[in-house]
């Protein structure tokens, strides 16, 4: 099959001679038609040399790259790049585990399909794309899906409306490609939990944290404990199951606070530990007193790109500076940034602004980042996104 070609400029071909799945606009010389948002097109070298096989959009990032080698992007190389995503999930231990049936089946560019993002609860697919191709491909993508996982998947949720550029004009609606509507009752790590895809943030559960909610699990056992921005209540069961003393939740969003209440009650039923609160996360810190020796602090994404870099970095700062100040003596922090744009260096620079304001003894305890599910591409570091710090307060 014969593609659009885009040539690039001389020795503008090293990145991708490096594997990095991106071609930024600046990089092109000249295309060779008129290849809409989305289509497939062939990249070549400023000498005519072969180079990659991506998705053509619109901005900065031009083409997004699906194969290193001349091939059709067709049915069978959307079976063979998931099946190779479900394996490695089989090799971490997350695929037919009793005790979790939760997991990330494909994360982006680190299983090599940039722009897509696949979420599976007991169940049921949620499939995001970031990018238009990987819109133009979702029939495709669902069908392969089904052909990986077998009859164990039951329905495939289309979720794209916030995560698609939105100058592309697309008609773009949630609903099933495949099943019905359903309630599944999701696992993690023994806890149950309710996931709410269709109008719940991302794919309706923050999958990324299971490692760290488990280890925030070894250190709840008799504290009292603060869950900001907990959505859907992740960190406070694990809190809870580790014999926490107490555990307030907060969240800006009365529907996550309803979601929370309810997956509390799931796994502890009738507990009196655990209470919840709807309200902005800096009132609730500034107006709290010293009541907690263990704080969670994870915000959504302060910086979604570079252009707003410092207002988030000090956004950063401030969150930590009010937890540093308010934590009992021996307390312990959990805190995170999700943003891509932030450095690990640059989270680390703040949260260290933020101690030495506050003239507290701090020591880290443990140096955080996403699961092996959420994998990232040695040849695009950019993948790695989470951050987190656990720290000791004097």
């Amino acid at each position: 099959m014969s593609y659009h070609k885009i040539y690039l400029k001389p020795k503008k071909e090293e990145s991708l001679l490096r594997f990095h799945p991106w071609v930024f606009s600046g990089a092109i010389q000249r295309i060779e038609g008129k290849p809409e948002e989305g289509d497939i097109v062939e990249v070549n070298s400023a000498d005519g040399r072969f180079l990659a096989l991506g998705h053509f959009q619109i901005g900065s990032i031009s083409v997004r790259i699906l194969s290193f080698k001349p091939c059709e992007i067709d049915h069978a190389f959307w079976v063979e790049r998931i099946r190779i995503a479900y394996q490695l999930r089989q090799i971490l231990g997350l695929v037919d585990t009793p005790a979790n049936n939760t997991l990330r089946l494909v994360h982006g560019e680190g299983d090599n399909l940039p722009g897509l993002v696949i979420d599976v609860y007991a169940h049921t697919a949620v499939i995001q794309a970031h990018s238009v191709g990987m819109h133009r491909a979702r029939y495709e993508i669902g069908l392969a899906l089904q052909e990986v996982i077998g009859e164990k998947l039951q329905n495939i949720y289309y979720k794209s409306e916030t995560t698609l550029p939105f100058k592309a004009g697309l008609d773009n609606e949630s609903g099933y490609l495949y099943g019905h509507d359903v309630e599944d009752i999701a696992m993690e790590n023994g806890l149950r939990f309710y996931v709410d895809w269709q109008k719940g943030q991302k794919t309706g559960f923050f999958v990324d944290q299971r490692e760290n909610r488990s280890l925030l699990e070894r250190y709840s056992k008799g504290r009292s404990v603060l869950n900001m921005f907990c959505y859907t209540g992740g960190f406070s069961f694990y809190a809870m199951r580790g014999g926490a003393k107490l555990v307030h939740s907060v969240d800006s969003s009365a529907k996550a606070i309803m979601l929370t209440n309810k997956n509390v009650e799931l796994n502890f039923p009738g507990d009196m530990r655990h209470e919840a609160f709807a309200e902005d996360a800096f009132k609730y810190l500034e107006r709290m007193g010293s009541n907690y020796d263990l704080i969670i602090l994870d915000p959504p994404a302060f910086a979604k790109h570079k252009e707003v870099l410092r207002n988030a970095l000090q956004g950063y700062r401030k969150l930590n500076a009010i937890a540093f100040e308010k934590i009992q003596p021996g307390g312990i922090l959990f805190t995170f940034s999700c943003s891509q744009v932030v450095s690990k260096e640059n989270f680390r620079l703040a949260v260290f602004s933020a101690a030495a304001q506050s003239k507290r003894k701090v020591r880290i305890l443990h140096q955080l980042t996403q699961p092996a599910d959420h994998p990232v591409n040695i040849y695009h570091p950019e993948g790695e996104y989470l951050k987190g710090l656990v720290l000791y307060v004097e």
